[in-house]
């Protein structure tokens, strides 16, 4: 969910159809491949962290991987990492995923390292940034965030995927020329698989035998393909807010409308209980005029910090990362209201963080955190569609894309009215680009591994309760699913009960029972 600039490419980055036919679609296995004994061999030198507001105990480093595990002469690229150092007795290191794709870990880490200093009672606190995100040769769509999607002409009057299907194709492949111009030799080696290679780097460079992991989610997906790729070298895993392994983008995306609209209403019935709400104290006439709102924005947008227009999409996009937690909702009300009462989109565009956990967003809300000069602010959404897109083997051909556009668009405004059309775009962006790998379908299965927990939240709404269990039956007789009845995306954050649990099993070993829940009060144990 995105600023200006993020949304644009986010629009955009998935469509890198001209990068190159043929590129690997998974890369060989240590055991197949040429000798990685160098990437293997390497440890980390860690130093103060130097960011603009990085706290003072923050650690920073890097650790060296291949662009590609099968030909390591093909290059390399330097990862980002962050840590906050064992307080006891130590027994390694755990590693944290924030999600996204396109999260960086190492500003999620600063900005909101508190929740997770009781781990440091064990553990020396790391994560980092994976291969074309934040810090780690971050890839990019440049120029194309100046908005030539939404210049898209569509012969109705409109813009982007709401016009004729060939001129929706055309602006694919503009995107797809834009975006090979301005992303790295890191762009072609993106996806889950490469990046849970690296993950194994990472844990012999911090010298742990085994892969102490959580992860939340898009986490649970790299923690699963990790699972799937080095059994043996699993240790104590959680996988928080399960993503799914199986169903395609199409189907993800429409999952992913439907639950942010739910959300979206909830916000609204909450709002309108409060004076201060912009849209008055009525929920259905709120919900009505949310809508009104974003249509206008679109037909006519009012400037953003950035000097580009704000529009109707990049309300929707800010809007729907600020669902995700709802200790951004008060965030997010007066952001609404400076919108609609002075025209001002800043306390949006803030809002707009860059990935699904809810500390950068606050941080960046309140004006305290900033991306890097060297970070392009295009890169959350480059990464995320393009990883996304090397993870997903479906590719429409163009004629199919012609002939089934009406009804996709028909669909998905039935999800959602709302982030109906922001959720359709998405799915467009892997047009024409190479076919992702088939190994997350057909290979993450079954997996023989020590038991591994699973946390499924049942107001999630973005990875929904139903795919902890599915993904738990994929993984097999190793998964472990804790039910958390409460609200919001993934569980350790928000319910002190999973928060205990998670812990009580990284720190001591000690799992749920298969089934067990935490309950809606967030005290409840």
């Amino acid at each position: 969910m995105l600023s200006t600039h993020r949304r644009r490419a986010a629009v955009t980055t998935a469509a890198l159809a001209l990068l190159g036919t043929g590129l690997p679609a998974v890369p060989a296995m240590a055991a197949d491949g040429p000798d990685l004994g160098r990437f293997y061999r390497q440890r980390i030198t860690w130093s103060a962290c130097t960011g603009e507001g990085d706290p003072k105990d923050l650690q920073c480093g890097k650790v060296t991987v291949p662009l590609d595990y099968a030909r390591p002469a093909t290059g390399t690229l330097d990862l980002a990492l962050a840590r906050y150092r064992a307080t006891g007795g130590s027994r390694g290191s755990v590693l944290l995923d924030f999600g996204g794709p396109g999260g960086a870990g190492t500003p999620e880490l600063a900005a909101g390292g508190d929740e997770f200093m009781d781990l440091t009672a064990g553990y020396d606190v790391v994560t980092f940034d994976p291969r074309g995100v934040g810090r780690s040769s971050p890839v990019s769509c440049g120029d194309y965030a100046d908005g030539a999607w939404d210049n898209a002409p569509d012969g109705e009057g409109g813009t982007g995927v709401d016009g004729d299907p060939k001129a929706v194709l055309e602006q694919l492949r503009q995107a797809a020329r834009t975006c090979a111009r301005h992303s790295g030799p890191v762009l072609p080696y993106i996806g889950t698989v490469y990046a849970s290679r690296d993950l194994d780097v990472m844990r012999q460079a911090l010298g742990d035998k085994k892969l102490n992991y959580l992860g939340f989610s898009y986490g649970t997906r790299l923690g699963a393909v990790y699972a799937a790729q080095f059994p043996k070298k699993v240790g104590r895993m959680v996988l928080d807010g399960v993503d799914t392994l199986t169903e395609p983008m199409a189907q993800q995306a429409l999952v992913g409308a439907e639950g942010q609209q739910t959300a979206l209403d909830d916000f609204l019935t909450w709002c309108a209980q409060d004076v201060a709400c912009p849209f008055g104290q009525d929920a259905r006439s709120a919900r009505e005029q949310f809508v009104r709102l974003v249509g206008s924005l679109d037909q006519d947008p009012v400037p953003s910090g950035f000097g580009q227009p704000f529009t109707g999409q990049d309300l929707v996009g800010a809007a729907g990362q600020a669902l995700y937690a709802k200790e951004l909702w008060p965030l997010l009300e007066r952001a609404l209201a400076q919108l609609v009462e002075d025209g001002d989109s800043s306390g949006l565009t803030r809002l707009s963080g860059g990935g699904p956990a809810p500390a950068v967003a606050s941080a960046r809300a309140a004006g305290g955190l900033t991306d890097p000069e060297d970070v392009p602010p295009d890169n959350f959404a480059a990464a995320l569609m393009a990883v996304n897109c090397a993870d997903d083997p479906d590719r429409p051909t163009a004629a199919q894309l012609t002939r089934e556009l009406p009804g996709l668009r028909a669909r998905y405004e039935e999800a959602s009215p709302v982030f109906g059309r922001y959720r359709l775009t998405e799915v467009l962006m892997c047009y024409g680009r190479p076919r992702g790998t088939d190994f997350i379908r057909e290979r993450v299965r079954n997996v023989r591994t020590p038991k591994m927990l699973l946390v499924g939240t049942r107001g999630d709404p973005a990875t929904p309760y139903r795919w902890a269990e599915e993904t738990a039956r994929r993984l097999g007789s190793s998964a472990v699913v804790l039910d958390n009845r409460g609200e919001g995306h993934t569980g350790y954050a928000s319910s002190k009960c999973v928060h205990r649990k998670v812990n009580a099993f990284l720190l001591y070993g000690s799992l749920p029972a298969d089934g067990s829940s935490c309950g809606t009060e967030p005290d409840e144990r």
